[in-house]
């Protein structure tokens, strides 16, 4: 582990690796709002304490 993945709690490049798992589209990572969005699917994923919850019912909507 690096020293800068020690500070995040994560690996930017395993957050890389996820896909969306209700379209398989890739996912955009939102540094400020610590979330991985799929557009794909409208909705956001949130990272808590460095992990990604890639749960449906966790997830928020992002558009109407």
């Amino acid at each position: 582990m690096t020293e800068d993945t020690a500070e995040r709690g994560y690996d930017r490049h395993m957050l890389e690796a996820l896909v969306c798992p209700v379209t398989h589209a890739t996912l955009r990572y939102d540094a400020q709002a610590q979330e991985l969005v799929s557009e794909a699917a409208g909705l956001a994923f949130p990272i808590r304490g460095g992990i990604p919850i890639m749960l449906l019912n966790e997830a928020r909507q992002i558009r109407a």
